[in-house]
């Protein structure tokens, strides 16, 4: 049949499943979420007319400066995500193609993706108290710490609300805060003994961040290499590994003595 027509009309013919297919290719969902920088909130001050951090049973101090969380933004888990939206943010900054399930659980509805992003919330917040009050060695039975933060799910907050947390109760032990006046944010999971995790996304974190006005972000050491990828100008890494390390590159930050930690 193809060898009656002409050579024009035979490349037509044959082009038209690759068309077809290219078609498909471009306008098909896909298994990837496209994310964005994100909201971030200082932990020392409010979210939504709440008090992050509340403290009962020992007298919190006045803080200066801001501890900022910082999250990305990503595509819903039902979100049609076609190949022209992953070529699109493959070759932006201020986009990341992340495959779905690293940002999703496989095989989950919308309403359990979001309790397990609170359980994982949850966990976080429980695990962060415990770590800043053994850090300050202080009774968690006679201390207790609430934690609230809206519409925030996951564990990468961990880090700095353990931070928020001694610094409201000892600041730098001296007198001073942790913060020394800054705008200091950061990402990172947190174990009851103060160890910190990675958590992902971080170059897109550091964009949220020096948006809201940091200058200083605290980066998991595993990622310093993904948060120099695209490092915004004017913002300065610290690398942490624990709880104790972090306070301490911060005091040393603030008191201009001992060396403070870089990427």
């Amino acid at each position: 049949m193809l060898s009656r027509l002409t050579r024009p009309r035979a490349v037509a013919v044959c082009a038209l499943p690759v068309v077809a297919l290219l078609a498909t290719a471009v306008f098909a969902p896909l298994p990837f979420a496209v994310a964005q920088p994100g909201m971030t909130a200082n932990v020392l001050g409010e979210n939504d007319g709440d008090a992050v951090i509340t403290i009962t049973g020992a007298t919190p101090r006045e803080t200066r400066g801001e501890l900022r969380m910082t999250t990305i933004e990503a595509t819903g888990p039902d979100t049609h995500v076609s190949l022209g939206d992953v070529l699109d943010g493959w070759f932006r900054t201020d986009q990341a193609v992340m495959p779905r399930d690293s940002v999703y659980p496989s095989g989950n509805s919308t309403k359990e993706i979001e309790e397990h992003n609170a359980a994982e919330m949850k966990e976080s917040q429980d695990a962060a108290a415990e770590a800043a009050l053994k850090y300050l060695d202080e009774d968690s039975g006679k201390i207790k710490v609430s934690l609230k933060l809206s519409d925030v799910g996951g564990p990468s907050a961990g880090l700095l609300f353990s931070l928020g947390i001694v610094d409201k109760l000892d600041g730098d032990g001296k007198g001073g805060d942790l913060t020394g006046g800054r705008t200091i944010a950061g990402t990172g999971t947190i174990d009851a003994d103060g160890t910190v995790g990675a958590v992902g996304g971080v170059a897109l974190k550091t964009q949220a961040a020096r948006r809201d006005g940091a200058t200083v972000f605290l980066v998991p050491r595993a990622e310093c290499s993904d948060a120099e990828s695209v490092l915004p100008k004017g913002l300065r890494l610290i690398p942490v590994t624990s709880l104790k390390g972090a306070i301490g590159a911060l005091v040393a930050l603030e008191t201009g003595r001992g060396a403070v930690p870089s990427c």
